[in-house]
């Protein structure tokens, strides 16, 4: 009898450097590829009321889900496509095709690993098991000089235990072509994002997004950047621009959803450093790629605790929960145009640059005082990039409660406004409303005149006539 397989797609939603599908077809003679829609994913809540995946990031993925039974279909294997419960419908499909394992990706956060184990346990009661795999990140954990559990805490002293001693494994290839032998199995329907419960309008302003989901759109991003612009040549200083596509990479909506393998972008890094330039900017990029598997160490070594008030370092702040200072905040309407600019950008978009990110957030947390689990579940629910790992460990970092050796992360608004956009082009983008505001005036918004400031009110009254947010405050 041939032995079956089930490859079950998560937060890595590609066929290059795929080390679940890889094995699964050495393993089996017939693979069959599932993906599942979750309604605790698409279709609940966070604590705080907003929605668990926005209406960008679920675009993303359909958009990515739709790239990939294409790219599957290529190499001669359908995509199963589910919406509901994972573990109750993997289960089924597993006993009804009599399939041997389940090859997936490990993921290490609280609500994935209990769906992870949910299956794991209905799963042995078929005598059927799951086959992890691993694929978020850059190195393998078992390469690593320490246990996970001894990750250092702070990033510098991990990156020079890390960097100049452990390879980089070469990421897999695309596997050849496999023969699917029909198993009768209904290859279900690509929601859309109306099934997922999503309104018109909120359908219509997903279209401003500016990236488009899949593995085929991340490799074309990535030629783009590194190979007909040569962006990497440039990336430390751009990186922290705040108009435009190419100052910086963008690779973060393809690497959250698994579409570009970090792997992969290593290797064609070190292949563009031997071709047209290697200097700082080319390191840096690697830098932010150990980055994210810090993070992600940081989740598996400290666990829920990244999601949670007092974080990794059991910090006990005073926060407060200021429904009108905090929606002021997510909608834009603070007064403050910096802050405004970028949140609208996020609003508007699913996506704001790492140093907007920074600066949101720090205000947020240190100028308002408002518990910073609400600034990180409205970016959960927002960004198109959302990660949970670095989300919440960026989130832990600006409030002082993670694994950061300063106390205190606290920007001065004003004075990176001046810098990192210097002229208030940002500003007067996201913000049409200020566009013949002298930008000393952008920066200094309390030394408007009375006109002016009367005039940005009612435009950003207008633009955002009601809260945006609906939770209940507990």
């Amino acid at each position: 009898m041939k032995k079956q397989a089930i490859v079950w797609f998560r937060n890595d939603l590609r066929i290059h450097d795929n080390e679940s599908l890889t094995e699964a077809m050495e393993a089996a003679e017939n693979v069959l590829p599932v993906y599942i829609f979750d309604d605790r994913v698409f279709k609940s809540r966070t604590k705080f009321g907003f929605k668990k995946t926005g209406v960008f990031r679920a675009k993303f993925i359909i958009e990515s889900i739709i790239d990939l039974r294409n790219s599957l279909a290529s190499i001669g294997l359908p995509l199963i496509i589910r919406s509901g419960i994972t573990e109750n419908i993997i289960y089924e499909l597993a006993r009804e095709i009599k399939s041997s394992w389940v090859f997936c990706n490990r993921e290490r956060t609280q609500e994935e690993v209990n769906i992870q184990d949910a299956l794991e346990r209905k799963l042995w009661t078929i005598g059927q098991e799951v086959r992890y795999n691993r694929g978020k990140m850059l190195y393998y954990t078992a390469d690593l000089p320490f246990p996970v559990t001894q990750t250092p805490d702070v990033f510098s002293q991990f990156r020079k235990e890390v960097e100049k001693y452990i390879p980089v494994r070469e990421p897999l290839p695309v596997p050849s072509g496999h023969t699917y032998y029909n198993m009768d199995v209904d290859p279900g329907a690509i929601p859309h994002l109306r099934d997922l419960g999503f309104k018109k309008e909120e359908i219509e302003a997903a279209t401003a997004c500016p990236y488009r989901g899949g593995e085929s759109a991340a490799i074309s991003r990535l030629k783009h950047y590194f190979w007909e612009v040569e962006g990497l040549s440039n990336y430390k200083e751009t990186r922290n621009q705040l108009l435009g596509l190419d100052y910086s990479s963008k690779f973060s909506p393809y690497l959250a959803q698994g579409c570009l393998s970090p792997k992969f972008i290593y290797a064609e890094l070190k292949r563009y450093e031997s071709k047209v330039k290697k200097n700082n900017s080319t390191y840096w990029l690697f830098f932010e790629l150990l980055w994210r598997d810090f993070f992600r160490l940081m989740g598996k070594k400290h666990g829920n605790k990244i999601f949670q008030i007092r974080g990794p370092k059991n910090i006990d702040k005073s926060w407060t929960e200021d429904s009108e200072a905090f929606n002021a905040w997510a909608t834009g309407n603070t007064g403050i145009p910096f802050i405004d600019a970028n949140m609208r950008e996020l609003y508007s978009t699913g996506f704001m640059s790492n140093r907007g990110r920074q600066n949101v957030a720090s205000f947020l947390v240190n100028d308002l005082g408002i518990n910073w689990l609400l600034g990180a579940e409205y970016f959960e629910s927002l960004l198109v990039d959302y990660d949970p790992c670095s989300n919440y460990g960026n989130w832990n970092y600006l409030a002082g409660v993670g694994s950061d050796p300063r106390e205190n992360r606290h920007f001065n608004i004003l004075s990176q406004a001046k810098r990192y956009d210097p002229e208030g082009a940002y500003i007067k983008h996201w913000l049409p409303e200020l566009s013949k505001v002298p930008p000393e005036l952008l920066f200094s918004p309390f030394q408007m005149s009375e006109e002016q400031q009367i005039k940005y009110e009612v435009a950003i009254g207008k633009e955002y006539p009601e809260p945006i947010l609906d939770f209940d405050w507990v």
